[in-house]
């Protein structure tokens, strides 16, 4: 006989303040490194290469592991996982920041992503267990969503207000004492769980899980950029048999990492094609977003990060409506419509980028992020919610899979599609022996300019300018597009319950997925202070 769902006490609100804390840090570490990039350019003088690598490996471990840390988390335990995870991302970030070369400072992110691949399930998946009851799960789940999106929204305002007093190393080794501080409180407030009954772990089932994601990101990355040598043709053909290989396999496993099944339910499918979609195009905008404000309208660092703050409000905000909006409009409804006022805010942010007034693209930002922020916190929500509480990790990871990887394939295609619109509008023009540095980026274009004579330096930064906001607005329509398409995948394939399932209607949801999955159905009590 299951028991019902116990409220969560007061002791677990503030464990979800150190979970929410983890995930806004991770989310930051994904986007502060774009502001940083002229300063560590300068120190290291990394190749155009490594620069890359130094920007993707970091998602490329982390969008790699999620699957098999998030399982891992459900064997030896989520909180152990998280705090040995926390104390692996101080360290790697210590690395990061006194890295004496381009090399060492790829090596240091790839270690990152490896401790980060281990945080982010933990996190959502320890808030599933800590959270019984639906409607308090998903006020939880909205507060983590929030701050993922904020922490991706303000790693630029972090980046800049700490390279206006320091060294570029800064915005890594904040994270030090952040972590030290997480592993302090985690031990003493974050309770332990695991599924009880695991079953083995396939070590070949973790390795095709790799070999499903890592290759194929990376020949994505390589074709979108122009080099369609033969390593991005291997890594396609890994990545194209892989993923078949996987699914075939975890079919036949009684313990699988993944249960592919659950991709027949419309809600966990629909929210994870949502969720993709959603991050895609966010990541995209947040790639263009700082060089925009630094290159074309002048402002410094801090500047810079300044005026990105309506992102990050708003989507803190977004948190505070899904309550309220979900038990008035449904799941399904509210996302997809959530989808389409963000893909609005894209549509102002068009126009936003041709005027100078301010104000403009504040209201587009604003836009954006309520809309991006209830939407991602609601596919998160439909996601965990979709399975017991035993399998929390391996839903977790899936969900956090697909949003490293809307990361990494929004900064690819999205900013290789900038990237072609750039270079094309520069091609009608006579740049004489200055061409190859306008044309690879605007940031070679200003510093060109800069050693030109006054009057030939403000035309070619002129034109360089012009040509990078006409690419950012045509790539700004394409986001718009996607999330028009996410809205509609979530409106027709999700269902719209408008208030939270009755205890009785979940636990027999759980036991029907357990039987699907083989895995033993456990209510565990609540070890953290609430009321019975």
């Amino acid at each position: 006989m299951n028991e019902a769902p116990t409220p969560a006490g007061r002791r677990k609100w503030i464990a979800l303040s150190v979970l929410s804390l983890a995930v806004f840090l991770l989310a930051v570490d994904g986007t502060v490194l774009s502001i940083a990039v002229p300063a560590l350019s300068a120190a290291l003088e990394p190749t155009s290469t490594q620069l890359l690598w130094i920007g993707d490996v970091y998602s490329f471990a982390l969008a790699g592991l999620l699957v098999t840390m998030g399982n891992l988390g459900d064997r030896i335990g989520r909180k152990r996982l998280l705090l040995s995870g926390a104390i692996g991302f101080g360290i790697a970030s210590a690395i990061a920041a006194f890295s004496p070369t381009a090399e060492t400072l790829i090596a240091a992110r790839a270690l990152l992503g490896v401790a980060g691949a281990t945080l982010m399930p933990s996190t959502l998946s320890i808030i599933r267990t800590m959270f019984t009851q639906a409607h308090q799960r998903t006020s939880a789940i909205a507060v983590w969503g929030a701050m993922a999106t904020a922490g991706a929204a303000a790693g630029p305002l972090i980046g800049g207000a700490l390279l206006e007093h320091f060294w570029w190393g800064s915005v890594f080794l904040i994270n030090v004492p952040i972590m030290l501080m997480l592993v302090v409180l985690g031990i003493k407030l974050i309770p332990e769980s695991r599924n009880p009954h695991p079953g083995a772990f396939d070590l070949l089932s973790a390795a095709l899980s790799l070999a499903a994601i890592v290759p194929i990101v990376y020949a994505v990355k390589e074709l979108a950029g122009g080099h369609a040598g033969i390593g991005a043709a291997i890594a396609g053909i890994v990545g194209g048999v892989a993923p078949v290989l996987f699914v075939r396999r975890q079919r036949r496993l009684a313990h699988p990492l993944i249960d592919v099944s659950l991709f027949r339910q419309p809600a966990f499918a629909g929210a994870i094609g949502a969720n993709f979609l959603a991050i895609f195009s966010l990541s995209g905008l947040l790639f263009f977003l700082s060089q925009y404000l630094q290159l074309v309208r002048g402002f410094g660092p801090l500047d810079a990060g300044v005026r990105q703050l309506p992102l990050t409000l708003a989507s803190v905000a977004s948190a505070l409506l899904v309550g309220v909006l979900l038990a008035r409009v449904g799941r399904g409804r509210l996302i997809g419509a959530a989808m389409l006022f963000a893909a609005c805010g894209l549509g102002l942010l068009v126009l936003a980028e041709g005027k100078t007034n301010y104000l403009w693209l504040a209201l587009a930002l604003t836009v954006i992020g309520l809309g991006i922020g209830l939407a991602l916190t609601l596919t998160t929500d439909a996601v965990v919610s979709a399975v017991p509480a035993d399998r929390a990790g391996a839903a977790s990871a899936v969900s956090e899979t697909a949003y490293e990887l809307g990361v990494a394939l929004g900064i690819a295609l999205l900013g290789s599609l900038h990237t072609l619109l750039y270079r094309s509008a520069l091609d009608a023009l006579d740049l004489g022996a200055t061409e190859n540095a306008v044309r690879s980026s605007l940031a070679s274009a200003t510093a060109v300019a800069a050693g030109l004579p006054a009057s030939q330096g403000a035309t070619v930064l002129a034109a360089a300018q012009d040509a990078f906001v006409n690419a950012m607005q045509i790539t700004t329509v394409a986001m718009a597009c996607v999330l028009v398409i996410a809205a509609i995948v979530a409106w027709r394939v999700i269902p719209n319950e408008t208030a939270q399932p009755a205890v009785e209607t979940r636990v027999e949801s759980s036991a029907a997925i357990t039987r699907n999955t083989g895995a033993p159905e456990v209510r565990r009590s609540d070890d953290g202070g609430g009321a019975p």
